[in-house]
């Protein structure tokens, strides 16, 4: 096949709508729903998919629910209602901190932190960390726990597989505790769950099972992340969101998509997940992205194992016939 920096290029008009026909056909002849809800993060993806659903049906129909705790990032909260007040749409915030911390305590998580770092506290901030450099050189993918001391000092520990997963499933518990409060809206008010995965997360497993990845419809898992820029473009938008650097937000101290799950810089994620997934021999796609083979090789493995380890994800649980 030809590959080619031209790959990922679409045309904005045309996939909206297509993304609106999908969406009116899911609400009014699949599920039969009054309206649509989105939980409006901040980011990209929530923000496309609401402006989306207020062409596709009317903004209306549609409902923003902005859901943050007491460590998620206030510019978060901030963007996601502007974003929501610039669509004309109806939207309500709800700080979900009560649910999290009834499933579990944040102050089981600060004791298991300060297992690891001693000098960690409760007012201190804290995230997990992957080496970035992938295209750069062969490195083992530990995670590294970082707390920002009061003086600004980072203090580093890395994970072993066990402390990697309590830690996770703790921020785990926030992104689920957000699908739980938009159930809870949608059922109360006949409305449908829309999801917000791109298919660079879809791909790669970068969602949670029953938090963002449990909702009623998933629209966007055939737009890699790249193309989602060039909606938000044609979609208009605000900039303050097309701006911003993309981010889990599930741990205090701020860490971006590629720090924490991707490994690869945006500019060239996206062309070499095409690449790996249209089987491009490995001299063509460097040829193309002007990286050494070395590169390429190291980021299809790093997506073979990801979509190996993820494929669960991606699949309604086992039955027995």
């Amino acid at each position: 096949m030809i590959f080619n920096l031209d790959v990922l290029k679409i045309d904005p008009s045309q996939q909206l709508e297509k993304l609106s026909k999908f969406i009116v056909e899911q609400l009014n002849v699949v599920f039969r729903r009054k309206g649509v809800i989105v939980g409006l993060s901040g980011g990209i993806d929530s923000a496309c998919i609401a402006a989306v659903a207020v062409h596709a049906i009317g903004k209306e129909k549609v409902v923003g629910l902005v859901l943050p705790e007491t460590e998620s990032n206030p510019i978060s909260s901030e963007y996601a209602i502007k974003h929501a007040q610039a669509l004309g749409i109806e939207y309500r915030k709800i700080y979900i901190t009560p649910t999290v911390d009834s499933i579990v305590h944040y102050k089981w998580r600060d004791e298991f932190i300060q297992k690891l770092i001693p000098e960690y506290k409760p007012s201190c901030k804290y995230n997990i960390t992957l080496p970035t450099d992938l295209l750069e050189r062969d490195t083992f993918s530990f995670y590294c726990l970082q707390v920002q001391m009061p003086d600004g000092e980072i203090k580093k520990k890395r994970l072993n597989l066990e402390e990697f997963r309590t830690i996770t499933s703790f921020a785990n518990i926030k992104i689920r505790a957000r699908m739980l409060h938009l159930y809870a809206e949608a059922e109360r008010r006949n409305l449908l769950v829309v999801g917000t995965t791109n298919r660079t997360e879809f791909i790669l497993g970068d969602f949670c099972k029953y938090g963002d990845g449990g909702t009623d419809i998933e629209p966007l898992t055939y737009l890699y992340k790249n193309q989602i820029y060039q909606l938000a473009d044609y979609l208009e938008i605000i900039p303050e969101i097309i701006n911003r650097q993309p981010s889990p937000d599930t741990f205090s101290l701020p860490v971006s998509d590629q720090e924490f799950f991707f490994r690869i810089s945006f500019d060239k994620l996206d062309y070499l997940l095409y690449a790996w997934e249209h089987e491009v021999p490995i001299n063509n796609a460097a040829n193309v992205l002007d990286i050494s083979d070395d590169a390429v090789e190291r980021a299809y493995k790093d997506f073979e194992s990801k979509y190996r380890a993820t494929a669960h994800l991606r699949k309604v649980p086992n039955t027995l016939e």
